[in-house]
């Protein structure tokens, strides 16, 4: 993975630099590397050449190449990398969202916003490859294919994510609600939520019961009682639409 800084204020160019440095302290299982450039004549030049990163954090106003400029080329170069506007002004944000940027960022740029900006960026990265569950644990940011998830359990106040070769991904103590939390995974019509703690892969269902789901590894996963109708209803579609 690598991720491209340009900014002609060498002062900001730095000062991004150091809060992207801090960011990868805290992903450590992430392969990331980064790139600086204080002249957007040559990023533009490496652009032109198809020399492409996965992630662009570009000022937007800067002398002789724009920040504009160098997204319009990145789309002229059929790249599929990520750009994230980072900018003292709010004039260009049309233009930005024009070109599929994913944030614009105002100065004096905050840790948290960065942040966010790059979760999100490294989440999109993913989705390309296929949707990814991206998970925060003790070593890092861990990310796990849909394909590979058979249900997830909130345990006292953290997620167990089930992988179908029997690993568990275990998160860090959730500040959000367990419904928060998945709701993102939800919007994969394969995961189902049949309990207030457990959210299924219908993939994955070896067998229907009235108060529970029996999945592949054997493990039987209780319905609540308000759930029942809709998962024995969402259960049938699902199965009926494979068989079409």
């Amino acid at each position: 993975m690598k991720i491209v800084i340009c900014d002609d204020n060498i002062e900001d160019l730095i000062k991004i630099e150091k809060l992207i440095n801090q960011y990868i302290k805290l992903y450590p299982n992430l392969e990331i590397l980064t790139e600086k450039y204080s002249d957007p004549r040559k990023l533009y030049n490496r652009i032109c050449e198809k020399d492409l990163a996965d992630i662009y954090l570009l000022d937007m106003i800067m002398s002789e190449k724009t920040g504009i400029d160098l997204g319009r080329q990145l789309l002229k170069s059929s790249s599929d990398s990520i750009i994230i506007y980072i900018t003292s002004s709010t004039d260009f944000a049309l233009d930005a969202y024009s070109l599929h940027a994913v944030r614009y960022l105002l100065k004096p740029l905050r840790e948290t916003d960065l942040f966010e900006a790059l979760d999100y960026a490294l989440s999109s990265r993913e989705i390309k490859k296929g949707p990814v569950f991206l998970i925060k644990t003790r070593e890092g940011l861990v990310s796990a294919p849909h394909s590979k998830i058979e249900y997830v359990e909130n345990v006292s106040r953290t997620l167990e994510i089930h992988l179908t070769d029997k690993e568990i991904i275990k998160s860090i103590f959730i500040r959000k609600s367990f419904d928060e939390e998945i709701e993102e995974l939800l919007w994969d019509k394969n995961f189902l939520q049949v309990h207030k703690s457990f959210v299924i892969n219908l993939k994955y269902v070896k067998k229907l019961l009235p108060n529970s789901v029996v999945m592949e590894s054997g493990i039987t996963i209780p319905v609540s009682k308000k759930r029942t109708a809709e998962v024995k209803k969402e259960y049938l579609l699902f199965y009926s639409e494979q068989y079409r």
